[in-house]
């Protein structure tokens, strides 16, 4: 299951964890979003133990959002020592999202 991405658990699991994390930034009114929601569920599952996979709402983290230069969602971004290593922007199929994101 991804794990909720905020504000507050921000630095902990994401910049300071161990293993890559891949952050779908998403909102609950996106339509390509809730179309690509399971699969980003999927890959929490495939990945575990190798790439962390977080959710982090963009009306409830504008933040965040802004910080990362997210314009357009969903955005998918990987996290490696604390820095984005690669980015990918809108739906797309898990293949391609994991072709994109080198996993």
């Amino acid at each position: 299951m991804a794990l909720a991405i905020t504000k507050d658990n921000f630095e902990k699991e994401v910049l300071h964890s161990e293993i890559p994390v891949l952050v779908d930034f998403w909102a609950s009114w996106c339509g390509p979003c809730k179309m690509v929601g399971p699969m980003v569920e999927e890959l929490a599952d495939e990945l575990s133990g190798k790439v962390k996979v977080g959710k982090l709402n963009v009306d409830e983290q504008g933040e965040l959002a802004m910080k990362y230069g997210v314009m357009s969602i969903p955005m998918f971004a990987i996290f490696k020592d604390g820095e984005i290593t690669a980015k990918a922007v809108g739906a797309m199929s898990k293949e391609a999202l994991m072709r994109e994101l080198n996993l």
